[in-house]
């Protein structure tokens, strides 16, 4: 039955009885209903979301490998596509730490260049996936485990193929060694995107203690000064040997191509030798082979392959200003200590007094280890053999460059920091103000002298 009589005219839809429009109730806006493709994004399967970010990262740190190779065979007239391809597929499992078994021997050098892309790919690929998945904010530990090691599992897949492939009578890989390379590999990559996208990290930072979090940063600091003293060094080693390695690289007869090849793998290998010219500064060293060692003592080498990268090795031990050399690794800890002393002793509202020597201190010492760490596991992945017989040994020892690393940086931390301590004492700045009355703001005018304004009748 209708509630409008015959006398009322009919309301048009959409009109209420106040002649307001819908929506609004008491002058209050009322949202209006979402639809149901508004609701909420569409989330991707989590199998397909990671396969698709692994291959992704697969192909894009494949594909500089294939053309580097590539231009070496292809420039020799002796290779093939087919030939060309193949040798990018182990290429490209020799940076990930995966060793191929040649006729001359096992090799196992890795291309860091290679896993620092390869690495970066993966990170990406641990962003977009958990992005894909809705993860993104969630501040859930379990998803970002569970992101890597999705896109972990499908890199191993692809690593495992990869080795299929390139397994023949002269190239012999291991498919499950490769599986489960790339599997550890890929899921420490995607694990340092997915916390950062899902906020994990965050979350393990604001509950870190704070002294950790400040030896953490200053140790991190130190190693990145120190890496980037031996990348300083070891490109001022190449560039007064420029002459002998042009030489070297003229030698292989390839041609344009080829010669440009062989330098884009000399330049890959350019972190390997940043971080034995790290090793070389901090005094262990590294070796060319067995038996050799490179150290500012004792250079023994012997003969060398005719690799350009080398023709940036001393021809003997240092001697005069180059024994100048030993201090930098402690001038980097001393570095990253300063800044940390100058960090926390900034004044921060009425804390005037500043940190205490035990809250500096502390962060100073704990940048040691951590340096230790790095520096190790950077030396580590830096060696390892180029073949069989006097060139199996290639690299400097992981924990000897460690330990020297802790005890010289942990020293100059120290040393630092106490010194922005001291010196931020004895500055006038450092000392509380005295409160003194303000004078009043302008000057006082005197007061005129104004004749009495006569009475209104």
């Amino acid at each position: 039955m209708s509630s409008t009589t015959p006398d009322q005219p009919r309301r048009p839809a959409g009109v209420r009885a106040d002649g307001r429009p819908p929506g609004r109730a008491g002058g209050a806006r009322v949202p209006a209903p979402r639809r149901p493709e508004q609701s909420g994004r569409s989330r991707a399967p989590l199998p397909v979301a990671a396969g698709v970010a692994a291959a992704g990262a697969a192909l894009t740190s494949y594909l500089p490998v294939a053309l580097v190779l590539g231009l070496a065979q292809l420039s020799e007239d002796a290779g093939s596509m087919v030939g060309a391809l193949r040798a990018g597929l182990a290429g490209w499992l020799l940076g990930h730490g995966v060793p191929l078994q040649t006729t001359a021997g096992p090799l196992g050098l890795v291309p860091l260049a290679l896993s620092a892309l390869a690495f970066w790919r993966l990170c990406r690929a641990g962003v977009h996936t958990s992005r894909a998945v809705g993860a993104r904010g969630g501040r859930s530990p379990r998803q970002a485990i569970t992101v890597a090691v999705a896109v972990g599992i499908g890199y191993a897949l692809f690593g495992v193929l990869a080795a299929l492939l390139v397994d023949s009578a002269g190239l012999r890989v291991s498919p499950v060694r490769s599986g489960l390379t790339l599997l550890f590999f890929g899921t420490l990559a995607a694990l340092v995107g997915a916390v950062r996208t899902t906020g994990v990290a965050g979350l393990l930072v604001a509950r870190a203690p704070t002294v950790l979090r400040d030896g953490v940063r200053t140790g991190l600091v130190a190693g990145l000064l120190l890496l980037g003293a031996g990348a300083g060094a070891a490109g001022l080693a190449v560039a007064t040997g420029g002459g002998d390695a042009a030489d070297l690289i003229g030698a292989y007869r390839t041609g344009v191509a080829g010669q440009a090849g062989i330098t884009l793998i000399s330049l890959a290998y350019a972190p390997n030798a940043t971080v034995w010219s790290s090793a070389y500064l901090l005094g262990p060293g590294f070796a060319v082979g067995t038996g050799t060692a490179v150290r500012t003592s004792e250079v023994s080498v012997g003969s060398l392959p005719a690799v350009p990268l080398l023709a940036g090795l001393p021809s003997g031990p240092v001697d005069g200003l180059g024994a100048a050399l030993l201090a930098v690794p402690v001038l980097a800890g001393m570095t990253a200590g300063w800044l940390l002393g100058r960090r926390l002793l900034r004044p921060d509202g009425d804390d005037r007094a500043g940190p205490g020597w035990s809250a500096l201190l502390g962060p100073a010492a704990l940048a040691g280890p951590v340096v230790g760490l790095a520096v190790g596991l950077a030396a580590a992945a830096s060696g390892g053999p180029l073949g069989g017989g006097r060139l199996a040994e290639i690299g400097p020892v992981p924990w000897q460059v460690a330990a020297v690393a802790t005890g010289v940086v942990m020293v100059g931390a120290l040393l630092g920091a106490a010194t922005a301590k001291v010196l931020d004492r004895s500055s006038p700045a450092a000392r509380p103000p005295v409160d003194r009355p303000r004078p009043p703001l302008g000057r006082p005018r005197p007061p005129r002298d104004r004749p009495p304004r006569p009475a209104r009748d």
